[in-house]
């Protein structure tokens, strides 16, 4: 029973979908923009492909060629080709979806998710296998407190929640034997800390 629970845990909050919620929370709280809901929408969903569908589809056709085992990566050696990929995949949305003329706040919070990406990529390359999920959940976390810096509104509902779910991840990830404590605690810095660099330019 407790399994199942820290697996659903993992799974609701997995690192596919930490950049949707962000992008979901900045449209439903800033004050700046009132754009049509069609506008919105359109972003939204080109994120959900970018972000969620391309990656599953891009982890079965590496499952079939023998590049990965399982979609939680387990290896620093798995990782390589889809952090790559994800680096990529973060490129184009910066350039196509959420530009810094249109959306600064997101296009910052993107390149932070590059940043932290590009890090998590490194540390493969050298063997060391930082906490993805802690990773999206602790860059998730530090954006939206910038955001209620920057146009002075209470998240701290939201703030709070997210520290709930970042302890329920991290939790749920050693008890089911995914990381260690260190791992986790890197992943959760890797995240934080180019959110906590990048506000600087926007805040």
């Amino acid at each position: 029973m407790i399994d199942r629970i820290f697996k659903s845990i993992s799974l609701l909050f997995h690192p596919l979908f930490i950049p949707v919620f962000g992008v979901a929370i900045y449209f439903w709280k800033t004050p700046r923009y009132i754009l049509p809901k069609e506008i919105i929408m359109a972003k939204l969903i080109s994120l959900v492909i970018l972000t969620i569908i391309l990656p599953i589809l891009l982890y079965f056709l590496l499952k079939t060629l023998g590049k990965v085992k399982t979609i939680n990566l387990e290896s620093t050696n798995e990782r390589l080709i889809p952090l790559a990929l994800n680096c990529v995949v973060t490129l184009i949305i910066i350039k196509r979806i959420i530009t810094a003329s249109e959306f600064i706040e997101l296009y910052y919070f993107f390149l932070g998710i590059l940043v932290s990406s590009l890090t998590c990529l490194i540390l493969a390359i050298v063997k060391f296998k930082a906490s993805i999920h802690m990773i999206a959940i602790s860059g998730l976390f530090m954006f939206i407190i910038d955001l209620s810096i920057h146009f002075a509104i209470n998240l701290n509902n939201i703030i709070a929640f997210n520290c709930i779910i970042m302890g329920a991840v991290a939790s749920s990830r050693l008890h089911l034997k995914a990381h260690t404590p260190r791992e986790l605690i890197m992943g959760f810095f890797v995240g934080l800390i180019p959110q906590l660099i990048l506000v600087n330019y926007w805040l």
